[in-house]
C-alpha cells in the first residue's frame, strides 16, 4: 500500500510537467523523447522514496569486521564498532590512490597520526577529546575506502551520506559528541591540509605551486617540525590502537 501511495504521489507531482511540455512537442519522435526522460526520473525517485521509506531494502547492507563484529553500513551502531577493526582497516587503506613513493603505501592511519600531532602544535591548549576527534577524522575509512577529493565531489551525496552516518557511531563509541562544533572541524580541517601539503609535496610528486594551491600557504617554520613517515602496515596500526588508547585513558 505504501509503495501504490509513493507511486500516485509521484505520477501527481510530474502529470502538470507532462501536460506542459507534450503540446509543445511537434513530433512523435521528440514526445516518446519527453517521456522517456520523464520516466527515467520517476524511476529513480521510487527508488529513493522506497528505501528511505524502508518499504525496499538491499540484500546485504553490512560488512563482517575481523573482531566479529557485523556492521551495518547503511544503519551503524556504536555497539558495532572497534578501534582494532578501524585501526587494521585504515592501516591498509592507501591515501593518494596509492600514488606515493616508498616500498610501503602511506596509509591513512598514518595520515590520522600525523594530522593528531599536527593538530595538537597548532592547538596546545585542546582537550584530550578534540585530539581524540583528530585522530579519528577520517575514521569512515575504515569500510568507506579513501576517495581522492575529486572523485568526492562527484559521488556527492551518497558517500557523503554514508560517511556522515558512520562518524555519528564511531563518535559515540568512544564518548566523543556525534557532531564536532565548527570551530572544533575548523581545526582539525587546517591540520589536515598540512598534512596534505606535506604528502603532497614529499611523497606524492606535487611541485609547490601546486601543493599551494589546492592545500593552502603555511608558514616554513612550523612545516619542518613534521615528517612523513613510510612504515609497515602492522607498525602503524598498532601505533593507532595506542594513541587512541592513550587519548581516551585522559579522558
Amino acid at each position: 500500500a505504501q509503495s501504490l501511495q509513493a507511486i500516485s504521489l509521484l505520477l501527481c507531482n510530474h502529470l502538470p510537467y507532462l501536460n506542459s511540455v507534450l503540446p509543445s512537442a511537434n513530433t512523435t519522435k521528440t514526445r516518446l523523447q519527453l517521456i522517456n526522460n520523464l520516466f527515467k526520473v520517476f524511476k529513480n525517485n521510487i527508488k529513493i522514496f522506497l528505501f528511505k521509506g524502508g518499504i525496499m531494502k538491499p540484500e546485504r547492507a553490512w560488512q563482517r569486521m575481523l573482531s566479529g563484529r557485523r556492521l551495518d553500513l547503511l544503519d551503524p551502531t556504536p555497539l558495532d564498532i572497534e578501534i582494532q577493526d578501524i585501526a587494521h582497516g585504515l592501516s591498509f587503506v592507501a591515501r593518494w590512490n596509492g600514488q606515493t613513493s616508498g616500498d610501503f603505501p602511506y596509509s591513512v592511519a598514518e595520515h590520522s597520526l600525523l594530522v593528531e600531532k599536527i593538530f595538537d602544535e597548532l592547538n596546545p591548549n585542546s582537550s584530550s577529546e578534540a585530539r581524540l576527534a583528530a585522530l579519528l577524522h577520517d575514521a569512515p575509512e575504515y569500510v568507506l575506502g579513501d576517495l581522492i577529493s575529486p572523485v568526492k565531489a562527484a559521488v556527492g551525496y551518497g558517500y557523503e551520506n554514508l560517511d556522515e552516518k558512520l562518524t555519528v557511531a564511531i563518535h559515540r563509541r568512544f564518548g566523543l559528541p556525534a557532531k564536532v562544533s565548527l570551530d572544533l572541524k575548523r581545526k582539525i580541517k587546517k591540520a589536515d591540509k598540512v598534512s596534505a601539503w606535506l604528502e603532497a609535496m614529499e611523497i606524492a610528486g606535487f611541485s609547490k605551486h601546486e601543493a599551494d594551491k589546492f592545500f593552502g600557504k603555511f608558514k616554513h617554520s612550523y612545516l619542518t617540525q613534521f615528517s612523513i613517515q613510510i612504515r609497515p602496515p602492522a607498525l602503524v596500526r598498532k601505533d593507532y590502537i595506542e594513541k587512541c588508547s592513550a587519548l581516551l585513558d585522559q579522558i
